[in-house]
This record gives C-alpha cells, structure tokens and sequence, in this order.
C-alpha cells in the first residue's frame, strides 16, 4: 500500500511539474496543491515522527543551523554558477515567475505549506519507508533519487540544483534524526533565505 502511495506521489509530482514547465500552469496554482495533497496523504498513512533518535532540541538547534549554512553554500555556488549563461537564463526566469504572487503569500505558500508537505512526503514516509525495505542506505539514496527526478520534470536547472543537494541533506537530516523536524527547519529557512534575500541575478528578475 505504501509502496503504491509513493509511486503515486512521484508520478503525479512529475506530470504536474511537466504542466508546469509546458507553461499550462502557474507553480503556485498547480504545484502547491499537489504537493499539500501529497503530504496530507502521507501524513494519514504514516504519521510523522518529529525526532526518533535524538532531542528535539538538538534536531531544531541542528536544522537551523543547516538551513544556514546550506543558503550561505547557495548564494556562493549561484554567484559562481550564474557565470554560466542558461543557469543564469532559469535563475533570472525563475524569480521572475516567483513574482507573480505577493512576497507575503509566496512565503506562506512556500514555507509553511509546500516544504512541510515535501519533507512528510519525501522525508517522512518514502524514505523511511524504502529504509526499512532495502539495505543499509539504499532506501534513502533511491528516495533521493526519485525525488530530484520529480523536480527536474520542471525543466529548471535552478530546480533540478536546489533538489539534488538540498535534497541530499534534507535526507541526510532525516536519517541522522529518524524524524523530519531537522529537515523541515533546514529545508524553511533556506528557503526563507531564497525568497527574502535572493542571488543577485534572482533580486534583478
């Protein structure tokens, strides 16, 4: 049943990121519900664990500082990357359609509901669940895997990017922790950072 439920998430993750890229739909009208969706379901199938091997302290204290470090590696690997012209082309492109909503709504539709809804999807039920079917760390490298795919059905450089290694430590969060609340924290404030104080070739969009 598990298995059928993620397969589902990530075929319907991928289809509603191709409208998307086709231009069919806006990031905000399509994605964000489909991903509220997916992780209202994996919360019903498997309720999330905040923090199963260490204190919620340490996993908050952790996560932030993550989520910091991780904006920080960003802006600096962007400054560089963007030297590149089609990266800077879907950096440029990206930002720009991040403003067709409010600053205000892009925030509570971004943070507080499309990277929860991502990390009990992805972190808190695929992974864990694919862990406990598979050997040592295979399980959380295919969820890895599959969710840079989903992501890269965008066609965005910048997406596909911010999902391999943001995704790499979200994952990595989640399995030092056993719980998703180190991820999540990671995975807001890095994007807060991204919205509220994007690279230079985003703030120029």
């Amino acid at each position: 049943m598990r298995f059928a439920i993620i397969a589902a998430g990530f075929v319907v993750e991928v289809l509603a990121w191709r409208f998307v890229a086709k231009g069919r739909h806006s990031l905000w009208n399509l994605m964000i519900p489909v991903l509220a969706a997916m992780g209202v379901l994996a919360a019903f199938v498997r309720p999330p664990v905040a923090s199963g091997r260490v204190s919620a302290v340490a996993a908050t204290v952790v996560g932030i500082a993550a989520g910091l470090a991780l904006y920080a590696a960003t802006m600096a690997f962007v400054a560089f990357a963007v030297r590149w012209e089609p990266f800077r082309v879907h950096v440029v492109s990206g930002y720009a359609k991040a403003r067709d909503m409010s600053p205000s709504w892009a925030f509570v539709l971004s943070v507080l509901i499309a990277v929860p809804a991502e990390e009990m999807f992805w972190r808190g039920l695929a992974q864990p669940r694919l862990q406990a079917s598979m050997p040592v760390l295979s399980g959380p490298a295919l969820a890895w895997v599959l969710y840079v795919i989903a992501n890269a059905a965008g066609g965005s450089l910048v997406f596909f990017a911010g999902a391999a290694v943001g995704g790499a430590v979200w994952a990595s969060l989640a399995v030092w922790t056993k719980g998703i609340l180190a991820s999540v924290l990671c995975h807001a404030v890095w994007t807060t950072g991204m919205l509220l104080r994007p690279p230079s070739a985003g703030a120029q969009a």
